[in-house]
């Protein structure tokens, strides 16, 4: 049940729009759940495996040292393509098939399951050229069509027409925000993800970048993770009690790279004793605790740090502190 919905401040930089609790905004990596979940409702379905190699269904994938690559190693980060390759640079950040293209033509920074690194951007595109080789459908519309109908969220990957007044504009909190960012290095490439004014952009908010523009509701998020574990909860349904039990249980624990510390990786969560959680760069995080069986969303459009979302967790007795799970 919900025990408590706050909203609070203004949608856009103009002040001119409240922000309601059926503000959608884009929460960047908090989107990876999601692609996680469409990849593993086309596992159910038989279209692929969690550990048969990537090259199976997408031969063109298979090369440069990524032959044996695996749907799980995407998942878990593992795979040796944190970025996209240089080849990259100078596509637009909407051009979907060159990004896709260009991973499956780069060879990897590190031979993959060797190292850890959060797939900053490249998460979605990966699992998109999965699904389209191994399931003849896309990303989105593995979202649309099977995993949000199923978990009834108020989410989009592409905003419909009907939708885009609800969304709010991102700015930044501090203009040298982005140059604070540890990740910056694995967020370069392709220009653009973290400009605002293409963020803002319908054009962006009707697309499908699957690593980072979700478009979604604090309250969805809540709603979402106060069901993740449940035995008769929506994602269980969705998945079955098999790849729901694989959805949450650690996967791998190790430094990674793009967070720059110590964490443990499920198939699309950071988890450790106390929460299964996932966030994003600007500051939205949300989470389930594990320890008071709460969940929370903490959903903003000023980018900045993740201190505001630790103010929440603390007051809610948790600690959104990243911690290894050995």
């Amino acid at each position: 049940r919900e025990v408590v919905r706050l909203s609070g401040g203004w949608a856009d930089a103009g002040r001119s729009r409240p922000w309601r609790a059926d503000t959608l905004v884009m929460p960047y990596s908090l989107s990876k759940v999601f692609v996680a979940l469409a990849a593993l409702a086309a596992v159910r379905e038989g279209a692929l495996a969690l550990d048969e190699p990537i090259a199976k269904y997408w031969p063109e994938y298979g090369s440069q040292g990524k032959e044996a690559i695996t749907l799980r190693q995407v998942l878990t980060h593992r795979a040796g393509q944190p970025r996209f390759p240089e080849t990259a640079a100078g596509l637009d950040p909407l051009d979907e098939r060159g990004l896709r293209e260009s991973l499956a033509r780069a060879a990897p920074e590190y031979t993959p399951g060797t190292s850890l690194g959060e797939h900053a951007l490249t998460y979605g595109h990966l699992v998109d050229g999965i699904l389209r080789a191994s399931a003849a459908t896309t990303l989105g519309e593995m979202f649309h069509d099977v995993v949000r109908p199923a978990l009834d969220l108020d989410a989009w990957f592409g905003v419909p027409d009907d939708s885009l007044e609800r969304v709010a504009d991102l700015e930044y909190a501090d203009p040298k925000w982005p140059h604070r960012l540890h990740a910056a290095p694995w967020l370069r490439i392709p220009e653009g993800v973290l400009d605002t004014e293409r963020t803002n952009s319908r054009e962006w908010r009707q697309s499908v970048f699957g690593a980072a523009n979700l478009h979604t509701t604090a309250t969805a998020m809540a709603g979402f993770f106060a069901g993740l574990t449940s035995e008769d909860g929506p994602v269980r349904a969705l998945l079955g009690p098999h790849l729901h039990t694989e959805l949450l249980s650690p996967q791998v624990t190790g430094f990674d790279e793009v967070f720059g510390t110590r964490l443990t990786w499920t198939l699309g969560f950071v988890r450790d004793r106390g929460k299964i959680a996932k966030g994003g760069i600007g500051g939205s995080a949300a989470w389930w605790s594990l320890r008071h069986h709460h969940a929370c969303a903490y959903l903003t459009r000023r980018l900045d740090d993740h201190s505001r979302a630790a103010e929440v967790a603390a007051a809610l007795g948790d600690d959104l502190a990243v911690v290894g799970e050995d």
